[in-house]
């Protein structure tokens, strides 16, 4: 007789799951701390000093920004004409 699987029942009452358990306040705000004028400038700071940190370095030419965007348009027009010869070369199964 097996009687380990009886002893293993899962218990169906609702619990608590607060690790670790919090105090109960009956009059605390809940989460309504707003942030002060000091704390909102310093993170505007932070947030444009990483943006600053984060540009390029050499800034591209108007001639090799137009090379690329003729080069993606000509990607393009490739890719549509094998898509076109497939579809018209391909047997259909």
């Amino acid at each position: 007789m097996n009687t380990t699987a009886s002893n293993n029942a899962v218990s169906t009452a609702p619990g608590h799951h607060d690790h670790p358990p919090q105090p109960v306040y009956a009059n605390a705000p809940r989460s309504g701390r707003r942030v002060n004028l000091l704390d909102r400038a310093a993170l505007h700071l932070g947030v444009a000093l990483i943006k600053w940190g984060r540009r390029p370095l050499e800034v591209e030419s108007r001639e090799r920004r137009a090379n690329r965007a003729e080069q993606h348009l000509a990607r393009l027009q490739r890719e549509r004409a094998v898509e076109r010869w497939a579809g018209l070369n391909v047997p259909r199964r």
